[in-house]
């Protein structure tokens, strides 16, 4: 199966969710535009509290449907966008990607994949019991975060669903993905 977009979400305020669109439109360096997280430095009002000069390696949420998929199964039922994403796709492990991944998205926008959501408890709130299904600990006793992936945006241009993927590895050695 190609990867796919499946579906492009963003939201002006501060929401846990965002409404589903006909297409997005990435600009180079800043995230999503009319996204609450655009900008060059970190817009997550955490991280912010935190130090607001950070830079913002979340300017993009990526999810993969097969996730709402198990989540489906598991009993929880999410859209896309419920879980904050702005770009839902299909037919790519997006948890098994390195950092540096390139993410070519439709006919221009590249995303530079930066690490692993790292979702709060306000997952929760939105829907309970659903943090312990996309965070939780191996038999080994490491965390396992399932919610997703964040990147930055190297290329803008307008996604929409239906637009392919072409996924491009970085130069060996691999980093593996840690959250941001």
């Amino acid at each position: 199966m190609s990867a796919v977009v499946t579906a492009v979400a963003r939201d002006e305020g501060h929401h846990f969710s965002k409404p589903t669109r006909g297409s997005i439109r990435l600009l180079a360096g800043l995230g999503v535009e009319g996204d609450a997280h655009l900008g060059v430095t970190v817009k997550h009002r955490s991280r912010v509290a935190q130090d607001p000069t950070q830079p913002n390696l979340r300017q993009v949420h990526l999810i993969h449907s097969e996730l709402h998929d198990a989540l489906r199964e598991a009993g929880h039922e999410v859209a896309p966008g419920e879980m904050g994403e702005n770009v839902t796709t299909r037919g790519v492990d997006l948890l098994g990607l390195p950092v540096g991944t390139l993410l070519r998205i439709g006919d221009r926008a590249v995303v530079e994949v930066t690490g692993l959501r790292n979702p709060c408890t306000q997952i929760d709130t939105f829907q309970a019991g659903l943090l312990r299904r996309v965070v939780w600990r191996d038999d080994a006793g490491n965390l396992v975060r399932l919610a997703g992936i964040m990147g930055v945006v190297r290329e803008g241009g307008e996604i929409r669903p239906g637009d392919g993927i072409d996924v491009v590895l970085p130069s060996e050695p691999h980093r593996a993905l840690d959250r941001v």
